[in-house]
């Protein structure tokens, strides 16, 4: 009688305990499941957003016509998917309001950025700035070429580069007397020689710098 009786509890476990107890482990799993993808999916989204900003160099300077994207980890509300240099230089950030672009680096205006949203919340902002597009940012390239003008700067791009864009020397220039004109962030202008013949030959690939916005490079 007793070992009857133990054998029907056990079936009345199996046929309805069971099943219950066997759902909820289940949904337990599957709720652990999505929290680790929800927490993977937005680790990946931050290493992939911290990718992009490392791929715009530190030491390029924004410029007016620029596109700017700025992530704040902290609060997403303070964050902004485009944003445009106008040509005073300044952008419309959410919250804090104008604030100046133009001329700065990706790190210094994220720094600039940081600390006038620190106003505002409890922890420090954690702010990622890229540049979408560079409109703004352009070379120059004037005299013996094949077709001398202004020219779009996107990523790295240096003299050669430039002077390929232009169509290569025409039969006049004078390819080892080649200038560089750049303007530091004070304005005084200075002038790096290039000589592209030994460039050319690789014998000194060390003059061929990469260019900055605004560079003109000029061609004798």
């Amino acid at each position: 009688m007793v070992r009857q009786y133990f054998q029907t509890q056990y079936e009345v476990a199996k046929t309805e305990i069971l099943p219950g107890l066997m759902s909820s482990i289940l949904l337990i799993i599957l709720i652990f499941i999505s929290f680790n993808a929800f927490a993977d999916e937005n680790a990946s989204i931050l290493e992939e957003t911290k990718l992009l900003s490392e791929e715009s160099p530190s030491y390029y300077q924004i410029n007016a016509g620029d596109v700017l994207s700025i992530t704040v980890w902290n609060d997403p509300s303070f964050s902004a998917e485009q944003l445009l240099v106008r040509p005073d230089g300044f952008i419309s950030a959410p919250v804090v309001g104008e604030i100046k672009a133009g001329g700065q680096t990706i790190d210094q205006l994220q720094k600039n950025l940081s600390e006038s949203l620190s106003r505002y919340l409890k922890d420090e902002p954690t702010v990622v700035i890229t540049i979408l597009a560079t409109s703004g940012s352009q070379v120059f390239v004037l005299g013996k070429v094949n077709a001398p003008g202004a020219y779009p700067l996107t990523g790295n791009f240096d003299v050669t580069q430039a002077i390929a864009m232009a169509r290569g020397l025409n039969s006049f220039a004078s390819e080892n007397k080649i200038l560089v004109l750049r303007r530091d962030v004070r304005g005084v202008q200075q002038a790096i020689e290039f000589e592209y013949g030994k460039v050319r030959s690789g014998k000194d690939l060390s003059s061929n710098i990469l260019l900055n916005s605004g560079d003109v490079v000029v061609v004798p």
